[in-house]
């Protein structure tokens, strides 16, 4: 499988200089002078933000980085979109990149949503032609109205978020770099941004992204990548890495209550077991998920569903040949926090489209958005998966991220009365 994005032992240090305490102003400058004082420096120090990071990301993959805030995670997504250049090492891309790093980023205050959309799109590699074709497009998904015509810099941070997100996923990028910018998105735009990424994924873009949302690793990633202290910790599995560093934050936090303070501010975490796993070959697994369908009790497809009636899950796939196959549907909030799953041992599946079904009678979910993953897998070889974007009606008496049967009832309240008198009990004779 061709690689969309190579690091080869990349560090990235950032100069650090400073001075004796002295102040700096003009005046001082001159007395020094006058005085016939030599100006004293602290030599030039290296802050390492990275510390020989290998990874490689395949092509058409999607794939998550963890790790704590000053490990190092946004300054490899900067290395990877070319905004910093690597003190050593080595960065390869294959493929269009775009990128969402900083609200805002690329933005010229005082232009005009529609104006930095055209000099954006240019930026990223588009043609004036192009990205014409586009433009209403792309406000048509940022859905910012007569705002469009309005310096950015009146916009909302919801406003900049629906901008940049809008043209970063429609200039056509082969590769989509995220840094955690869509957590400040509302509930509408997380439905429109969930769709649009699984539109990403089912395309065969590539998708790297940061994010301090364990769940949503563990949901929508091929792989993930584990990065602590500068330093690629754990390559792998989603869910393993994860489980590794969950571990890792508990020991540093049970480190802090017996040594009082907190651990957590070493540069690197102490978990000695975990290593990064040796380099694999990634053998193609033999069953695909071609498409996943959600229907009500009659076979239709709402535009939203109720809460107390039934969902249907289709899973179609294909099979290249004979397998015996593994599949599983989880729930999710469109934040990636799981609210509900379940496996299924399919068995050996022939070679050929067949249908797996998953039956809902009772939905039982909150009024929202909702995300609906369903995974197959054969064995050890990677799943594969495709998610779909699940609507609850909104019910005027229940709310909450679950709807469980319930009744409510009114009953006379008992009255408190004597004690009803003892009763002797009598052996029989």
């Amino acid at each position: 499988m061709t690689d969309a994005i190579v690091i080869d032992r990349v560090t990235k240090h950032f100069q650090k200089r400073s001075k004796r305490n002295e102040s700096t102003t003009l005046k001082s400058e001159l007395v020094r002078i006058l005085k016939g004082q030599r100006k004293v420096v602290e030599p030039a120090t290296h802050i390492e933000a990275l510390k020989g990071v290998d990874l490689r990301v395949p092509k058409g993959s999607t794939m998550g980085i963890v790790g704590r805030n000053g490990s190092g995670k946004s300054t490899l997504l900067k290395l990877v979109t070319g905004i910093y250049a690597p003190t050593s090492g080595s960065i390869t891309v294959n493929g269009r990149i775009s990128a969402l790093l900083e609200l805002g980023a690329g933005f010229h205050p005082d232009f005009t949503g529609r104006e930095n959309i055209m000099i954006n799109g240019i930026i990223l590699g588009m043609s004036r032609a192009e990205v014409k074709s586009r433009v209403d497009e792309i406000i048509a998904f940022a859905e910012l109205g007569d705002f469009i015509d309005e310096p950015v810099r009146t916009y909302s941070s919801g406003m900049f978020m629906r901008l940049a997100f809008a043209v970063a996923t429609h200039v056509d990028p082969e590769i989509l770099i995220i840094d955690e910018i869509l957590s400040v998105g509302d509930e509408h735009f997380g439905r429109k941004s969930s769709a649009k990424m699984n539109e990403f994924r089912q395309s065969g873009k590539t998708i790297l992204f940061v994010t301090h949302s364990l769940s949503m690793i563990e949901t929508w990633c091929d792989s993930a990548v584990w990065i602590d202290g500068g330093r690629t910790r754990m390559v792998g599995d989603p869910r393993q890495v994860v489980a590794a560093y969950r571990q890792a934050i508990s020991m540093a936090e049970a480190e802090s209550e017996r040594v009082g303070h907190s651990a957590l501010s070493a540069p690197g975490l102490a978990l000695p077991q975990v290593e990064a796993p040796p380099p694999v070959e990634v053998i193609a697994s033999p069953v695909h998920v071609t498409e996943v369908r959600l229907r009500d009790a009659v076979g239709a497809q709402p535009s939203a569903f109720t809460a107390d009636g039934a969902c249907e899950v289709f899973i179609d796939v294909t099979v290249d040949e004979p397998a015996r196959c593994d599949a599983s549907v989880e729930i999710a909030t469109v934040a990636g926090v799981s609210l509900f799953r379940t496996q299924f041992a399919a068995g050996e599946l022939s070679a050929g489209a067949q249908t797996l079904r998953l039956s809902l009678p009772r939905l039982g979910l909150g009024e929202g958005a909702h995300v609906v993953t369903a995974t197959v897998w054969s064995g050890e070889l990677p799943p594969k998966a495709l998610s779909r974007t699940l609507v609850v009606a909104p019910n005027p008496t229940a709310t909450g991220l679950i709807r469980p049967e319930h009744a409510w009832s009114l009953e006379p309240r008992a009255t408190v009365s004597e004690p009803p008198p003892a009763v002797k009990l009598t052996a029989e004779a």
